[in-house]
């Protein structure tokens, strides 16, 4: 699938190439506090060699996206819209902010909004989902925050600093991010 190329008003998503990608991208992993924000595995590092053979590794109809900031081009994360159903139209979506002087200032959002205009007014899905640790609160207000509802809970899956946490489900349809969008719009007067 063609990468595209999504421009807001402070991030940009676009392809991840190169080996300075690649090299701030590892650097993301030596922050055990990221890797437990996204993923259920232990720690562990990723050399910029090991995330070139990942990303090769894709499935051809996964997007993935690099976040980008406006203002000085920096690499700060990532967004993913992974093997759409064309039949049913969903897909499944992910996110990391890598760079943590980045986290809480919104443009994990901003990356997500565009994310998702791109998967119901392009690619025409109707739902896309996506999966969130307990734990990880900021998230899951910034999931909120963008349209999506919490869905269901897989109990007690994950095993984290000698706790047990659930994995929250959330979705959002194509109608609820319409009701949305529409909210956001401001309103001119004549």
């Amino acid at each position: 699938m063609t990468t595209p190329t999504l421009k807001g008003k402070r991030v940009r998503l676009g392809r991840i190439e190169g080996e300075q990608d690649l090299e701030s991208w590892a650097g993301w992993f030596r922050n055990v506090e990221y890797q437990h924000l996204l993923d259920v595995e232990p720690p562990h590092l990723w050399s910029a060699g090991q995330i070139q053979a990942w990303l090769e590794g894709e499935d051809d109809r996964s997007i993935l996206l690099g976040i980008r900031t406006l203002d000085d081009d920096t690499l700060i994360g990532f967004v993913t819209l992974e093997t759409p159903d064309w039949t049913a139209r969903t897909a499944w979506t992910s996110i990391g902010i890598g760079v943590e002087a980045r986290w809480g200032q919104g443009l994990g959002r901003e990356a997500m909004n565009l994310l998702l205009g791109y998967a119901f007014e392009t690619l025409n899905l109707n739902r896309v989902s996506l999966t969130v640790f307990e734990y990880n609160q900021r998230a899951m207000r910034c999931y909120l925050r963008c349209g999506f509802l919490e869905e269901g809970r897989e109990r007690l899956a994950i095993q984290r600093s000698g706790r047990r946490w659930d994995l929250v489900y959330m979705g959002i349809l194509y109608e609820d991010w319409l009701r949305l969008k529409k909210r956001e719009e401001p309103v001119i007067s004549s």
